[in-house]
Formats: C-alpha cells, sequence, structure tokens
C-alpha cells in the first residue's frame, strides 16, 4: 500500500509522475492476481510502491477466494490480472477470471474510490463475434461480468478485435506493444526484411509495423477450416530471399504459426521470425514451434510463460507501458499520450 499523504497541489498547476506523492487525498493501491504475479512485481518497483497484501486461494471444491488484508477505503485501486492461465499456480483462465471477479468485488464491497482492471491479455477475445448459428459472443460477456462486478475501468493491450471496447460501457483503455516489439527488431540490424501478416484480419496491424520498420509488406492467404485449425494455401507478395517476420497479436497452439513459416520458407524467404504480443503457447504449441525453423520467436510478458520453451523463444516486459498508463490514469492523465495517440490500431 502507498499512502499519498503530502500537501495538495495548488490550483491550475499539473501533476507530473514525479510529484505523485503531492496529493493528500489520492491513494494508489497496486494489487496482484495469481495470474501473473512477476509483471505485478515489475509495475510495483516502477511505481514505488509496495504491492497490497491480499489472501488468494482456491479451495478443494475449486472455488476461488480473495481478501484484502490492508484497508481500501478511498483507494485507487489498481489489480493486475491477465485473464489466463498459470501453471505455477495451477490456475486455469476461468479461475484467473473468477478470481478478478472476486478482487473486484471485495474492493467495492471495501469502499474503494476507484477499482481499475489491469489485464493486458483479455482472456475469451477471440469469441468476439458469432461465426456459426447459436454462438455466444463471450468477450462481450465477460465484460458484463466485469462491469457488474464493478470496475470503474480496465485497462488491456493489443485486444484481438476493436470492437470489443465498444462491449464496454466504462472507459476501456487499449495500449499496444507494438513499439516495443518494432524497437527490439530495429535493435538486430536485420536486413531484406519483409513483415508477413498471417491473415486478412492482421493486414492494418502488420501494415504500420513494415511502415516503423522500413519492411516490405506480405498476405498468406488462410483460411480455418474448423477452430484452432489453419490452411495457408499461398503467400501474397515476395519474400524470396527476404527476412520475414510474421506478426500477429496472439500465438496459442502455434499451428497457424508454423503452418505460416512453412509457407513463408516453401515461398523462398532465407529466413523467419515471429513476433506477438500474447504468447499463450497452450497445447502443443512448444512442440509445433520447434519444428517451425524460426530464428527467434518474440512475446511479451502480459501471460506468464508455460515451462518448457524452447531456446529460440524470447520475451520482453510490458511493464514500462503499464507503469506508465497506470500513473496517467491516477493523475487523471492521458493514456494515449503514451502512445502519441497511436494505440488505436484497427
Amino acid at each position: 500500500m502507498s499512502l499519498i499523504d503530502s500537501e495538495p497541489r495548488g490550483v491550475g498547476t499539473s501533476l507530473s509522475l514525479s510529484d505523485m506523492h503531492a496529493e493528500a487525498d489520492k491513494r494508489l493501491m497496486l494489487v496482484s492476481g495469481r495470474a501473473n504475479p512477476r509483471l505485478a512485481g515489475r509495475i510495483a518497483d516502477k511505481l514505488g510502491v509496495n504491492l497490497t497484501n491480499v489472501t488468494l486461494k482456491t479451495f478443494s471444491n475449486g472455488e476461488v477466494y480473495g481478501r484484502f488484508e490492508e484497508s481500501v477505503r478511498g483507494a485507487d485501486v489498481f489489480i493486475v490480472q491477465p485473464i489466463c492461465g498459470n501453471p505455477e499456480n495451477d490456475l486455469t483462465a476461468n479461475d484467473a477470471l473468477m478470481e478478478l471477479l472476486v478482487m473486484v468485488d471485495a474492493a467495492v464491497g471495501g469502499s474503494a474510490h476507484r477499482v481499475i482492471a489491469v489485464s493486458p491479455w483479455y482472456g475469451y477475445s477471440r469469441q468476439d463475434k458469432k461465426s456459426a448459428p447459436r454462438e455466444p459472443i463471450t468477450a462481450r460477456l465477460v465484460a458484463r461480468m466485469l462491469e457488474a462486478a464493478g470496475i470503474d475501468r480496465i485497462l488491456t493491450m493489443d485486444l484481438h478485435a476493436g470492437q470489443i471496447q465498444g462491449f464496454f460501457q466504462k472507459p476501456c483503455d487499449h495500449m499496444t506493444a507494438m513499439f516495443i516489439l518494432t524497437q527490439y527488431f530495429t535493435d538486430l540490424g536485420l536486413h531484406d526484411l519483409v513483415v508477413v501478416a498471417p491473415d486478412a484480419g492482421r493486414v492494418k496491424l502488420n501494415k504500420r509495423f513494415a511502415a516503423k520498420m522500413g519492411a516490405d509488406l506480405a498476405i498468406l492467404n488462410k483460411e480455418r477450416p474448423a477452430q484452432q485449425v489453419a490452411e495457408i494455401n499461398y503467400v501474397i507478395g515476395d519474400v524470396k530471399d527476404k527476412t520475414a517476420v510474421l506478426v500477429d497479436d496472439i500465438i496459442d497452439t502455434a499451428g497457424t504459426l508454423k503452418a505460416a513459416a512453412d509457407a513463408v520458407l516453401d515461398a523462398g524467404a532465407s529466413r523467419v521470425y515471429a513476433a506477438a504480443t500474447h504468447g499463450i503457447f497452450s497445447g502443443q504449441a512448444w512442440a509445433n514451434l520447434t519444428a517451425a525453423g524460426f530464428e527467434q520467436i518474440v512475446v511479451t510478458d502480459t501471460v506468464t510463460l508455460r515451462p518448457g520453451a524452447p531456446a529460440n523463444v524470447t520475451t520482453l516486459s510490458v511493464a514500462d507501458l503499464l507503469t506508465a498508463s497506470i500513473r496517467q490514469i491516477f493523475t487523471d492523465g492521458s493514456v494515449s499520450g503514451v502512445f502519441g495517440g497511436e494505440n488505436q490500431l484497427f
């Protein structure tokens, strides 16, 4: 818990990041769920606060329990909980969602001033529309659940689809890891680059990624005959003798990514890399990636990395971006200003 207990700022003055402790009537509390405690710890270190003490556990019957061990009355409570599993804590994605709802409800019941869900990975985001009769739109359902629990806003990153922001009636602050990823590949000093979009839905993101890298753009023709099954028919664009970077928002089972890498290499690419914000890596992901022939697979730490990762998997931290965004929310500043207004990628 961090107490903001200095004199209040003067009328008409702005609050800089170094002056966060200058407001007597504001208190920031940072809370970690069990989905990604390492990321929460990095954010706490950068904010200069201690993580709020909480008791979180799963009973033998599978029910999730949570309790704040400190008073949250009047505080802005930021709950860091991506909606993902964590094998280290035997936590499933559904457990993480339920745990987030429980913590939000506990903070609201404890008279917190504001409750902000910091969920860089928004679970169920791929269920954002009806693709067949009688299917649910579960991404919308999750938004309704969070709002019913009592969130005042949500802070998330690289949503799978832009319309998810419209599922919320509360503010939805959208961040992007694109600048972290493009900077990483720029620093590698690669030549003859071509950025490859895995499907038509990711073309806009990949076009901006390519523009920042000064690279060409290619597109894969992909079809999904079934859920979590992808077929790559051909490559649109020139990848021959070039270094290809496949860019997506999510890597899950990596079946799509393996098929994409095979297609790009068959089309004549000399080397292939992969970049994505969210490394879910479920099912046969490690086996698929090991067999795919990637130089590197670069993801961020929005999700806890599962054990057994191949040596060519690189993880970059989004803690700086999350910290800056949390500061802006706490001080009533501009979240889009953190990204120069370039955080809407849809």
